[in-house]
């Protein structure tokens, strides 16, 4: 295989990011200080109809806490936990959060393990680092659509198997190399067929504006961005039945240790969620993430037909009937026919995913 480092402009940014990030280092930024990082705020519940899961937790009866929290800027790392912040719900728990941005998953499980971070989430592809026991999931977030594959006009590519000879940007842990590696087993290429770039996949816009790649797989809001940026870019379809989830993580240790912690973050969290699921608050819910990411409110709105956004109502019953450890256990099936791991990596997924925290945060 024939990979490339991305581009000595990339390799000069990093340098700048991990810079910024100060004491904390692995590429976090200093916290989000937008109106909405470090603290809970009233929401405007104009139209909401959903009902949030019922909680008998009295703020005043639980200890205090603070949590550094890992996001991504888009909209499917924000929608639930803004959801939770500006309506009150981590408030009621006793929890004040403090957000911190980062790059993709890998990033913010490094930043976990040096001890800046408590909890993050993460895409499809840093399920592959849980698998291999560097980190534990305790509440799921959505299912998405797979990452897409954005193809320059000047490549000629109509379809995956076009992609031979081809100069893929894509970030290595993350979702992005799961839907590369799918896409071309699909094809019947291997990474020996293609010349890969592996980077931030915030640097995959400027990487297809200069001409510097043909192809890049990524997720919102950065495809949006090259497809409004590189005149002629257009994506390419295509389907392996495989399942895209996001969740929330800790470190095993701070699982252990925090049990309590994990039950009050999720139950907050899912009342959160059962805000930001429901359609008529969608355009409040983005207006939260344009705030905080600094981007558009139209941007954001474009992101919310990515997923399937869960609600308590589903997860409990998707607990209650298999559902949801199917989800995970064709995650980790998914990973071994893409090649992401290996069979001597496989698990017994219910040793990765907190199904005990899940319970009890949802009251079942």
């Amino acid at each position: 295989m024939k990979k490339l480092t991305a581009l000595l402009l990339a390799f000069v940014m990093v340098l700048s990011l991990a810079a910024c990030g100060g004491d904390t280092g692995n590429n976090a930024s200093t916290p989000n200080n937008s109106d909405n990082a470090n603290q809970s705020t009233e929401a405007n519940n104009t139209g909401d109809t959903s009902e949030p899961a019922e909680t008998e937790t009295d703020s005043e009866s639980v200890e205090p806490i603070t949590l550094r929290i890992a996001y991504m800027p888009n909209y499917a790392s924000l929608w639930g936990v803004l959801s939770a912040m500006n309506t009150g719900a981590f408030e009621e728990e006793g929890i004040t959060v403090e957000l911190w941005e980062f790059a993709d998953g890998p990033s913010e499980i490094a930043a976990m393990e040096g001890g800046s971070i408590d909890l993050a989430y993460i895409g499809k592809g840093a399920h592959t680092l849980c698998i291999q026991g560097r980190a534990l999931v305790f509440a799921p977030s959505s299912v998405h659509t797979s990452d897409k594959i954005v193809v320059t006009a000047e490549s000629g590519i109509e379809s995956i198997e076009d992609l031979a000879g081809k100069r893929i940007a894509y970030n290595s842990g993350s979702s992005s190399e799961s839907t590369l590696q799918s896409a071309l087993s699909q094809a019947g290429l291997t990474e020996d067929d293609v010349e890969l770039f592996d980077m931030d996949v915030s640097y995959m816009v400027s990487a297809m504006v200069s001409g510097t790649v043909d192809v890049a797989v990524a997720w919102n809001p950065y495809t949006t961005e090259i497809l409004n940026q590189v005149e002629g870019a257009k994506e390419i379809e295509f389907s392996n039945g495989s399942i895209n989830l996001s969740s929330w993580i800790c470190l095993p240790d701070y699982a252990e240790e925090n049990h309590d912690i994990l039950v009050r973050f999720s139950r907050a969290l899912y009342k959160g969620m059962d805000y930001g699921s429901n359609p008529d608050n969608w355009e409040q819910v983005a207006q939260w993430c344009a705030d905080t990411t600094k981007t558009s409110l139209e941007a954001n709105l474009a992101q919310t037909g990515d997923a399937t956004w869960f609600d308590s109502a589903t997860l409990i019953s998707n607990m209650q009937d298999g559902t949801m450890e199917g989800y995970y256990d064709h995650l980790q099936q998914d990973f071994l026919d893409g090649e992401s791991i290996t069979e001597d990596e496989v698990v017994d997924m219910s040793t990765v995913v907190l199904y005990d925290v899940m319970r009890e945060a949802l009251g079942i």
